[in-house]
């Protein structure tokens, strides 16, 4: 906790936090922050003034990102053809064989895709792997009869995004390892993103304020003309 509170006190000096700045000049800060020991996450969060409680209000979706996520996705695909997925790229392949041990606990994948048909079956476990975020869904792309174009997006760094119960949404959007570049592409790719999954129903200020942070380090607070077309 010591070496946090000391980065994070370090991190401070680098820029005055309770001002705003444009995007490109955010990454930049953030990139002067001391590093932590291990490779960080960057995360690009939201707060939106949409209404979680309305339906129509619900705020997802995905998007490819140029530069990739950093991360190493593991992927689990239900079908009836493991060779075939396996052959593509999946770490894990199958169908019931997978969802018995996923029912017994484990959860040991980061994305799972389906086929069509076995969608209907996978459905009994919805409520192992809804609350989790891995159960497939059309809308992400990860139900799919082109398995290995699905295992290849996912793999390349697509990201999913949701909205909480609280209306705000964060999105990983790469590593502190990443150059400027890298992190300020997949950035402005991000917002373009939340900006376009804007509820057609909505009437009023979308995106209430947004924010880059890694791991380990403060938030700097991106300016409002970044996301005020929104």
């Amino acid at each position: 906790m010591e070496h946090k509170s000391k980065r994070y006190r370090s991190a401070l000096k680098v820029a005055d936090l309770t001002k705003e700045f444009p995007l490109k000049e955010a990454v930049e800060i953030l990139n002067r922050f001391p590093k932590a020991k291990f490779d960080e996450t960057v995360e690009f969060s939201f707060r939106l003034g949409v209404d979680p409680a309305q339906g129509d209000q619900m705020v997802r979706g995905t998007t490819p990102l140029p530069n990739g996520t950093g991360k190493k996705v593991r992927v689990l695909v239900f079908t009836d053809n493991p060779q075939a997925a396996i052959a593509a790229g999946a770490e894990f392949a199958g169908l019931q064989d997978l969802m018995q041990k996923i029912q017994g606990g484990w959860i040991d994948f980061d994305v799972a895709i389906a086929t069509t048909e076995a969608m209907k079956t996978v459905r009994t476990i919805a409520r192992v792997l809804g609350p989790k975020g891995l159960m497939p869904n059309p809308k992400s792309g990860t139900v799919t009869d082109d398995i290995a174009a699905g295992i290849k997006a996912v793999k390349a760094g697509r990201v999913e995004f949701k909205m909480d119960k609280s209306a705000n949404v964060g999105v990983g959007i790469g590593k502190r390892s990443f150059t400027s570049a890298q992190i300020l592409e997949n950035a402005a790719t991000v917002l373009e993103a939340v900006g376009k999954a804007k509820p057609a129903s909505f009437k009023g200020r979308y995106i209430l304020n947004a924010a880059l942070s890694s791991t380990m380090s403060p938030a700097v607070k991106i300016a409002g003309n970044e996301y005020s077309k929104y």
